[in-house]
């Protein structure tokens, strides 16, 4: 079998690690994981009157697999980009110091 490599991003309520606040509506995951070799993990969410709504800091973990790293980063950025919620951020900086050349 093949190696292949994954990445995960991180998707943050708005204020983390500091301050932040809960409750807000989750909306495009289902879009996400029909992503092949896409997985959402969930960290910090929550169901209230059958709706998905964050519920900590870390509140979902994307994650992508690939043959190459620069791949499994479109991969997850593009599954990153399907999913809302007030206040979401994440780093745009997730492996890029792998990309680079060893000297």
């Amino acid at each position: 079998m093949a190696s292949r490599l994954a990445c995960c991003i991180v998707l943050a309520s708005g204020g983390y690690p500091g301050k932040y606040e809960k409750g807000k509506l989750i909306t495009g995951i289902e879009g996400a994981e029909k992503m092949e070799d896409v997985i959402v993990f969930h960290a910090g969410t929550s169901v209230n009157n059958n709706q998905l709504i964050t519920n900590g800091g870390r509140v979902l973990g994307v994650t992508a697999i690939s043959d190459d790293l620069q791949s499994a980063l479109n991969k997850a950025y593009a599954a990153v980009k399907l999913i809302h919620f007030d206040g979401l951020h994440y780093r745009t900086d997730i492996g890029q110091q792998s990309l680079k050349p060893r000297t």
